[in-house]
This record gives structure tokens, sequence and C-alpha cells, in this order.
């Protein structure tokens, strides 16, 4: 195999590794019911926080917070991994690579 090309593959495995590092640092957060609920996730998709406004606490109706925590985890979640791949698109320059979001 050409020496060169070997190179740049280490390279950009490399810069892969430290972008998929520092995704675990970086959060985004997401609410749902005009921030009723917020959830904060990393860039590794793992909650950081669940916030809930004491407004949307009703024990005759907890359907309706359950809905709306699952809808922002989901949102926060869709958040997270549209940063991944954004970050690791700038690095792979748009490659689909086996194995990354």
């Amino acid at each position: 195999m050409n020496r060169d090309f070997l190179r740049q593959a280490q390279q950009l495995q490399a810069r892969i590794a430290k972008v998929q590092e520092e995704l675990g640092n970086e959060t985004v957060e997401a609410s749902a019911g005009g921030g009723a609920v917020t959830v904060t996730i990393t860039g590794h998709l793992k909650v950081q926080s669940v916030k809930i406004s004491p407004d949307v606490v009703d024990p005759q109706d907890v359907e309706m917070l359950e809905d709306l925590v699952t809808a922002a985890v989901n949102d926060a979640v869709e958040k997270a991994q549209s940063l991944a791949a954004s970050r690791l698109g700038a690095v792979t320059g748009g490659m689909k690579l086996p194995g990354l979001m």
C-alpha cells in the first residue's frame, strides 16, 4: 500500500477519535410543552439532566408528563445525533464511514 495513503488514513482516524472524544463534553438541550420539560444530553447520548416545571406536575394526568418527557428526550437525542454527524462530517469531508453516526 501507498505509505502516503496509510499516513492520511491514520491522521483521519486520529481526527475522528478526537472529535468523538470532544462530543462527550458537548451538550444539547431540548424541551417540550413550551419549556415545561427540558432535557440536556451529551454528544455521547447520555442524559445529563431532566427539568420539569412544577406547573406541569398533575397527579391526575401523569400520562401527559410522561409524553412530555418522552418528546423532550427524543428531541434531545435527535439534536445530539445531528451535532455528531455535523462534527464528524466536517472531519470526514462528508464520507459515510461504517461505524460512525
